[in-house]
């Protein structure tokens, strides 16, 4: 094999170890009612389980980019897809809510590296004008992988039960920490990890990412941006549906599916557009304003024809997807010694919106519960649904603001 297709084919196993975190992401979005019932719980814990995986990954991005900064992606990336792998094996054998708890932070721990180690990929063996269409076919791949995770997975939970399901998901890890290992090119060998000018040089690019004013309102604006899929496609979207519409679980995972769909093809047409005219930040009000307004009617205006519905939740995952020239944003306005520290600080913040965003409109949910139950499980309201799903329109508001004072790069290193 010629090794000038090694950096090709190392970014597409990242991208499909994105493609698998965000299957494993997804999938409590349809085990819902079975999870509440298996280990008797109500939304705000159920939130806080399938949260556990946003405090891990988030937590890690900044280490990740940094470790990624000093020895590259392919040993990583080959540990990252095997924890990931067996804390989905975990989550389907546990047998209380403890251990679940458990296997969800392993496979958020593992999945940390997978969209960070392919845009690293992409930021040292491609040229930088190509970097925001790179990172779009990324994100379609791993929101591919969050389609799979609704419909798909929904399907399979109810033909084989929710833990079958999930042992089934968990070896696709081992794949994917092989492809790893043989695909991903080496880098140049590194310093000596005891030596002290490696690790000050780490800390000189982490401190400098982190003193940069133009990575944290990219960082805000990514949170901003990602509300919609973690607070309601990746959770709480098929059960307001099946609740306002009265629509099978099949339906409704497949209607919140679309929003992953526009997301995976907007990524593409984001990244491809913006390279094109040579802007950023133009693209990026213009699609956190369309997602704003998509959202508002979605869960605000009752009563639409499903056909509506299901254009609404593409086109709001497709106005969405400009989070993408966040990424873009932050890799022309760093150095390359120092662009996977800026990048998992951005990738930390995104990802904390799923540690907020789904407990919080959980918790918010039980708050305006009327204390119903349907085989054991809670029943919501479509207007408690309404209310709770608001946090994601306030989130937008402010990652508009916050775009506003972001400075263009026209698509060229400023740094």
């Amino acid at each position: 094999m010629k090794a000038s297709w090694l950096p090709l084919l190392g970014w597409m196993t990242g991208s499909a170890f994105f493609f698998y975190a965000w299957l494993l992401r997804v999938s409590p979005s349809v085990m819902v009612e079975e999870l509440m019932r298996d280990f008797a719980v109500g939304g705000a814990i159920l939130g806080n389980l399938s949260a556990l995986y946003f405090f891990a990954y988030a937590g890690l991005q900044i280490p990740m980019g940094v470790l990624l900064d000093r020895f590259g992606p392919r040993r990583l990336m080959t540990v990252a897809a095997l924890v990931c792998g067996g804390g989905a094996l975990l989550f389907a054998l546990a047998d209380g809510v403890a251990a679940a708890n458990i296997g969800r932070l392993l496979i958020g721990g593992g999945a940390a590296c997978s969209f960070v180690g392919s845009l690293s990929i992409a930021a040292r063996w491609f040229p930088p004008h190509r970097f925001a269409l790179f990172a779009g076919i990324t994100q379609m791949l791993g929101l591919a992988g969050g389609m799979v995770g609704q419909a798909p997975v929904g399907l399979a939970v109810a033909e084989v039960g929710w833990r079958a399901t999930s042992a089934g998901m968990a070896g696709f890890g081992l794949l994917l920490a092989v492809a790893a290992w043989f695909l991903v090119p080496r880098r140049p060998a590194a310093a000596p990890r005891g030596e002290p000018a490696a690790a000050a040089a780490l800390l000189a690019g982490l401190r400098a990412a982190m003193g940069r004013r133009q990575n944290w309102l990219a960082a805000l604006v990514g949170m901003a941006l990602a509300a919609p899929l973690p607070g309601f496609a990746a959770l709480w979207g098929v059960p307001f549906l099946e609740a306002a519409y009265a629509l099978p679980r099949a339906t409704a995972a497949l209607l919140t599916s679309l929003l992953f769909a526009g997301w995976g093809v907007g990524a593409v047409a984001m990244g491809w557009t913006s390279d094109r005219i040579g802007r950023r930040k133009a693209p990026l009000l213009a699609g956190i304003a369309v997602a704003l307004a998509g959202s508002v009617v979605l869960v605000h205006v009752s009563d639409l024809p499903v056909p509506l519905v299901a254009l609404l939740c593409f086109v709001v995952g497709f106005a969405g997807s400009a989070q993408i020239l966040c990424f873009a944003l932050v890799r022309e306005s760093n150095a390359l010694t120092d662009v996977g520290a800026a990048l998992g600080l951005l990738n930390t913040m995104v990802m904390a919106g799923g540690v907020l965003y789904q407990p919080l409109i959980g918790g918010l949910l039980d708050r305006l519960w009327d204390g119903r139950l349907v085989a054991g499980a809670p029943v919501y309201a479509p207007q408690d649904f309404a209310v709770a799903l608001s946090v994601m329109l306030v989130a937008l508001a402010v990652g508009f603001v916050a775009a506003i004072g972001l400075r263009e790069t026209y698509c060229r290193p400023l740094a």
